[in-house]
């Protein structure tokens, strides 16, 4: 009988050291991976936790907690690269500015001026034109700041219903049939006689569909010919605008959503634009519940595509 109780008191001694040993390791552990968090978010580093631990409840929490920390990552790059594309935007904003409003004063003063008296009246007339299309332009470039910062904080509603893409499509290349007759350029239009409806909204769908038109023109005209195709499939419908024109290069073509972004040489009177037109865009493609994607090989084929969710 002793015995026999001598070995249970020892088993349960052997027991009690054994959790001990296992409480004082995790101890240990949730010890180590307390401070080497804090040391991660110290120090904004990209660091992970390694932990080495056959604790299975352990285990998942250092693969949430990594998680986590990725996601972390992810955000801070996401407000680094906002961070330096709104100063970059700030930066253009000021120029775009500043040069139109430097011509205005410019012009105004020459027309003011009491020690000029040589101006004739057409003259005048001719600086007073230009002054003209200067504040229209500022007007365009501000009513597009305003234009993205609702959509942006989302005051601006779009309401989605089911829309016929087919007409919308037509129309709005119709809308532009003097516009590209003016700069010589052929037209490819490819959309189904049979009706295709979409979750959509018609006007924020036109918006879309007037900038990226526009821009095939403006941009691709070089390329004489632009195209529109609206594609449809089992729950999808796709509208293509396309040209022939300069294109973009491969680099560039994810950075032209971006606020601002213009390529270097948009900046000289063939090529000029405020940057935000295709930041409207995808915007307005996100609000759509579609997606907005671009592929182009410069001088070949430039296609912007909107993807919409299809009604049969």
């Amino acid at each position: 009988m002793i015995i026999l109780l001598t070995v249970v008191i020892c088993l349960l001694i052997l027991v009690i050291l054994m959790q001990f040993h296992s409480k004082n390791k995790k101890n240990k552990e949730i010890t180590y991976v307390y401070e080497k968090l804090e040391t991660i978010l110290a120090d904004r580093s990209s660091e992970k936790i390694l932990l080495f631990t056959d604790d299975t409840v352990m285990k998942e929490l250092v693969t949430t907690l990594n998680h986590l920390l990725r996601l972390k990552e992810d955000v801070y790059s996401e407000f680094k690269r906002t961070e330096g594309s709104m100063k970059k935007m700030l930066s253009n904003i000021s120029h775009d500015l500043k040069t139109p409003l430097t011509v205005v004063l410019g012009y105004l003063e020459m027309i003011t001026s009491k020690s000029n008296h040589t101006l004739s009246q057409e003259e005048k007339e001719k600086m007073l034109t230009k002054v003209y299309e200067k504040v229209e332009d500022l007007l365009v470039l501000i009513n597009k700041f305003f234009d993205l910062a609702k959509l942006e904080s989302g005051d601006k509603d779009f309401p989605l219903s089911r829309i016929e893409i087919n007409e919308i499509c037509r129309n709005n290349i119709l809308g532009f049939y003097e516009m590209i007759q003016t700069k010589d350029m052929e037209v490819s239009i490819e959309i189904p006689e049979t009706p295709s409806y979409a979750i959509a909204n018609e006007e924020a769908l036109n918006r879309v569909l007037n900038n990226l038109i526009s821009n095939a023109i403006r941009y691709g005209s070089e390329g004489k010919i632009i195209g529109l195709r609206v594609l449809t499939k089992e729950r999808l419908i796709t509208i293509e605008v396309w040209d022939r024109g300069r294109g973009i290069e491969e680099a560039y073509q994810e950075q032209v959503f971006e606020r601002m972004y213009t390529m270097e040489d948009s900046r000289n009177i063939r090529y000029q634009g405020s940057g935000l037109g295709l930041t409207i865009t995808k915007r307005l493609v996100k609000n759509l519940g579609g997606q907005l994607t671009l592929h182009s090989v410069p001088y070949e084929k430039t296609t912007f595509s909107i993807q919409l969710g299809r009604i049969k």
